[in-house]
């Protein structure tokens, strides 16, 4: 007899990825529609493109570095994580010398825009809610990117007046 396969279905994740609104923000997201998110230097963030964020997964997008740092977006992850290709590139202030094609260090992900929250939802917002006290953005927000909770996300939403505050 065959055997019964049971397919599980893992929950998709929501992220939060921090841009500098001067650089890259989500106004140029939602003008070029979707994006490579590369630049990220950081181990830690590297780590969590390549083994955590997936196909699928929801994005915050996150303005960080300006005059109001809020949650300001959404996007969608379009491919997972492959190597960086501006960190080859010697023009890039991305470059890294020390990283080698064969095992490049740097990755990316690409991400399409969703949309602009109705209303974004300052840094200050967030530290000074409880419903956020565990959030990576009030505890470690140097991290460009970031977990969020199903819990957190949907609170997000809910308080940025965005239509679909169940994802």
């Amino acid at each position: 007899m065959g055997q019964n396969k049971t397919t599980v279905t893992k929950a998709k994740q929501h992220w939060l990825f921090k841009s500098e609104p001067d650089e890259y923000g989500i106004d140029d997201l939602a003008r070029e529609k979707k994006c490579a998110w590369e630049g990220i230097r950081n181990y830690q963030a590297r780590n969590r493109l390549r083994d955590e964020v997936k196909l699928g997964d929801h994005v915050f997008i996150y303005h960080s570095s300006c005059a109001q740092p809020a949650v300001v977006g959404l996007a969608k992850v379009t491919r997972e994580a492959y190597p960086d290709p501006i960190q080859f590139d010697g023009n890039s202030p991305y470059f890294d010398a020390k990283s080698d094609k064969a095992s490049p260090r740097w990755l990316c992900v690409d991400i399409a825009y969703e949309a602009h929250l109705p209303t974004p939802i300052t840094l200050k917002q967030i530290k000074q809610l409880a419903s956020f006290e565990s959030m990576e953005l009030a505890t470690r927000s140097r991290l460009s990117i970031q977990q969020v909770t199903a819990k957190e996300a949907k609170e997000l939403l809910r308080m940025s007046g965005h239509k679909n505050s169940g994802t």
